[in-house]
């Protein structure tokens, strides 16, 4: 498969934001295994001496190209993390293990199972408690001087890979590391969207549990085009989040007859207007569509699962008068509510 690669002039544009420590890493897994890695930062454009200056950084498509290179060199995915190399397309396979996954929770139990097949060096494991999900890394190994950026890259990797199954950020409550806060911690802002906790039991991330249900919006045509430049699509950071949607349909299914406007719901779900209006607008939906959907599924669940009549429906799901209801229902089913019902009555009577 041929890897696309970032070219010579964007490999110094935009903000450099990655430590050099990671730089220094990925040099240290070259000297582990006896080989020079001057041709990979001469094709990444850093210069050595910029590996003394502990202050320095480089961008995120010198990164992507030193790593890159590093990795088929090595032919280690890993780049010398673990006790065992992981051959070219590791990762790729664990992609391709949970992109048929139905919902993001169904995925990430798939990556962390699997991951197990790469190496037991560390484990990640999924837990969900009081609406809190969780992914933690058990160290079985140690990971020495290398700890920092191989629990920085696996979790970086494997959050910006649930993004992109899922096509939404994932804000985080907490992204922990057990070891204290590095020279560069100002630089976690930028890989982890959400409060960075060091010098903490164990390394993991923290997220809102309603995440796990959203389904997974990606195929093995998308993948494959992921995988030919992995880390730029892994690392983008989201601005459209899913569940924002998710939340207000579910405010709206929970009363339907209500009359909520967006201030209402905004300051229901701890977010502006402007928010609301612009993650609802890059979902390509109206508030408005929200409202219709929930009242009819509302009303079709009141004229299959009760027997009252349709002008006490309508007044259930916010219509004023039932010929408003029955005109509106018209619309969206292509039928009047009572012709509904007792059309799908005589569906459920077994033929004599």
């Amino acid at each position: 498969m041929k890897i696309l690669a970032p070219s010579p002039a964007e490999l110094t544009r935009g903000r450099a934001a990655t430590p050099i420590a990671f730089i220094r890493a990925i040099v240290t897994g070259y000297r582990r295994r006896g080989m020079d890695p001057a041709s990979a930062l001469a094709q990444a454009q850093i210069p050595p001496a910029l590996l003394d200056d502990p202050a320095a950084r480089v961008t995120a498509a010198q990164m992507e190209v030193m790593s890159g290179l590093a990795m088929q060199e090595l032919d280690d995915e890993a780049l010398g993390w673990f006790s065992r190399r992981l051959p070219w397309g590791s990762y790729g396979m664990l992609c391709r293990a949970s992109i048929t996954s139905p919902t993001l929770e169904v995925a990430l139990k798939r990556w962390c199972r699997h991951h197990r097949l790469l190496t037991e060096d560390i484990v990640f494991a999924l837990a969900q408690r009081a609406g809190l999900a969780t992914i933690r890394v058990t160290e079985n190994a140690e990971l020495g001087e290398l700890r920092e950026f191989c629990l920085v890259s696996t979790l970086r990797y494997l959050l910006g890979y649930a993004c992109w199954l899922v096509d939404s950020r994932i804000a985080l409550s907490e992204a922990a590391f057990p070891f204290p806060a590095p020279a560069h911690a100002d630089a976690y802002a930028y890989l982890f969207a959400g409060p960075a906790r060091f010098a903490a039991e164990s390394a993991g991330l923290a997220f809102d549990a309603r995440y796990l249900a959203l389904p997974v919006r990606r195929d093995e045509k998308a993948l494959q085009t992921m995988l030919q430049r992995a880390l730029p699509l892994t690392v983008l950071q989201y601005r459209r989040d899913r569940l924002l949607v998710h939340s207000v349909a579910q405010v709206l299914a929970a009363d339907p007859a209500a009359a909520q406007t967006a201030e209402d719901i905004a300051a229901q779900l701890n977010t502006s207007v402007r928010t609301l209006h612009r993650q609802l607008k890059e979902e390509g939906v109206s508030l408005q569509r929200l409202k219709n959907e929930a009242r009819r599924e509302r009303a079709i669940r009141l004229l299959l699962q009760t027997r009252r009549p349709v002008k006490q429906i309508a007044a259930a799901v916010g219509f004023d008068s039932e010929k408003s209801f029955a005109r509106a229902f018209r619309e969206w089913t292509g039928r009047a509510p009572s012709a509904f019902r007792e059309g799908r009555q005589q569906e459920e009577i077994p033929p004599s």
